[in-house]
């Protein structure tokens, strides 16, 4: 790496911490630390949005997965688009008219304590699933831009910061800062894709160019060896397996839409943009503007990993190869397939500009982190500290309580980055939405819509059934998503809820 590089990386993180640091000034309370006072014009609402919703597996992990799949890595950032649709389009106002800072106390508001305490532990749980992922990204990057820095000091300093982007300025400086990194993060996603559909030829260039390294080639017949993905038996297959929106499965692969829809809708980071908008009209401009920056984010990285796929290969594919007495071929080799989009920018941009890159990416994990720790907080301090702690109500001592569970929060996910081994982001993303999804998502909306008319004991059997059914099926490879099998149950407790109302006092 050389020295512009890395001044390209640190103008890019001496400017965040900056504007961390500097929406500091803004908090003088709890309000303004929460939710930005409610002051945030449609800028700031869709930085916070994009800030925390753009972040490690719409980068690093869509970038991860093109470069086994392709196209069908495209389903996180278009089910993040779909979701702030949904959530401009419907659920806005209903957030914002509710009277609530939390979407647990939107259903606890309506169905009792009890469900409330339950539903933020779990809804906790299932945002820092997130967290996690984003650390591990964050540390994966520091390690493969300084070869020299361990492991558990990667870590370290992922986690402070995340902290300085956060824990000061809050919602100010998630969405003072998120306007930052998608500036930035726009600038170098279509850069790339501009440079790479140039380079290659195009879309079909592209794909002559995997017909020839993988079609019934050797390399293409060590894929599931290597990487425990179908092998590529011939040209034919790379057009099914690369331009294929559903080359998982299809219910694999819609399914993963459906929890990205729905965990955008349940989760507590997102909800929080919404509420920090000035008017009703600000916030749900704030939210359109995401639905339609997220998706063209997810494109440009399938580009990435496929022109890396055409061009590099991992060092499990090398080692297979060569157990099966075949010729390696003379390209360059990844030690792990979530450097793929930091190699793209170290091999193919000047200098400079790949250390605004990779600073970018860095922002964009670190951003993603800072902004989720911080629903984190949000919940355990309203829905779990207040109520069993109440000397916790004063403005100044809810502030401190808040920025220490952040802190926590982070250094718990650091913990943990460094113990459990390294897996695809985007199975930690896809897993960490479902979880949120059949948490919160069916409850809340009967908590707006259907008011009076379910028992609550009904609702506490959907939130707390619901999310032991997604890591059932996870675990144990069930057939299809997930979150199918979660809102499944979490829909039909509900649906059993309805047959069964209140008794009317």
């Amino acid at each position: 790496m050389t020295g512009l590089t890395v001044a390209g990386i640190v103008l890019v993180l001496a400017l965040i911490i900056g504007v961390g640091l500097y929406s500091g000034k803004k908090v003088k309370n709890s309000k303004d630390f929460l939710t930005g006072g409610g002051k945030a014009g449609p800028g700031l609402v869709c930085g916070a949005l994009m800030g925390s919703l753009v972040s490690s597996q719409s980068t690093l992990g869509s970038v991860q997965l093109a470069f086994h799949y392709g196209l069908a890595a495209w389903w996180f950032t278009l089910g993040s688009g779909l979701g702030c649709l949904l959530m401009a389009l419907g659920y806005t106002k209903a957030l914002r008219s509710s009277g609530c800072v939390t979407e647990v106390q939107i259903i606890s508001s309506e169905y009792g304590g009890t469900v409330e305490s339950v539903g933020s532990v779990l809804s906790a749980t299932g945002i820092f699933i997130t967290v996690l992922s984003q650390v591990m990204g964050c540390v994966g990057l520091f390690t493969l831009m300084f070869p020299s820095m361990s492991t558990m000091a990667a870590a370290a300093l992922a986690v402070l910061v995340m902290c300085c982007y956060v824990i000061f300025g809050g919602a100010w400086g998630a969405g003072m800062g998120g306007v930052a990194k998608v500036t930035l993060l726009y600038l170098s996603m279509m850069g790339g894709m501009v440079l790479i559909l140039h380079s290659e030829g195009g879309l079909s260039g592209l794909t002559a160019s995997l017909e020839r390294l993988l079609g019934g080639t050797p390399l293409g017949l060590v894929q599931q060896t290597a990487n425990n993905v179908p092998n590529l038996t011939e040209a034919a297959d790379i057009p099914r397996r690369f331009i294929n929106l559903t080359a998982r499965g299809t219910m694999k692969d819609l399914g993963s839409c459906v929890s990205l829809l729905l965990g955008v809708l349940s989760t507590q980071t997102y909800a929080q943009a919404v509420w920090s908008g000035r008017t009703d009209s600000d916030a749900r401009k704030g939210v359109l503007l995401s639905a339609f920056l997220i998706p063209p984010l997810g494109i440009a990285g399938v580009l990435m990993g496929l022109s890396m796929r055409a061009h590099y290969l991992t060092a499990a594919e090398a080692a297979a190869l060569a157990a099966a007495g075949q010729t390696v071929p003379d390209l360059p080799v990844l030690s792990s397939t979530l450097h793929v989009m930091p190699a793209f920018a170290m091999d193919y941009l000047p200098p400079i500009l790949s250390g605004m890159v990779l600073g970018t990416l860095l922002i964009t994990v670190i951003g993603g982190g800072a902004g989720l720790s911080l629903g984190i907080a949000t919940i355990l301090v309203k829905d779990i500290y207040k109520r069993f702690l109440p000397h916790l109500c004063t403005a100044a001592r809810e502030l401190l309580a808040t920025r220490l569970t952040i802190a926590v929060v982070l250094i718990a996910a650091a913990v943990f980055s460094i113990v459990i081994p390294n897996k695809t982001l985007n199975d930690f993303g896809f897993l960490s939405m479902a979880l949120r999804g059949a948490v919160v998502f069916a409850p809340m909306t009967c908590a707006l819509a259907l008011k009076g008319r379910i028992r609550s004991g009904f609702i506490l059997a959907a939130i707390t059934l619901a999310p032991i059914t997604v890591a059932a099926a996870h675990f144990f490879k069930l057939p299809g998503d997930p979150l199918l099998a979660g809102m499944g149950v979490s829909v039909g407790g509900c649906l059993l809820g309805l047959l069964f109302p209140p008794r009317k006092r």
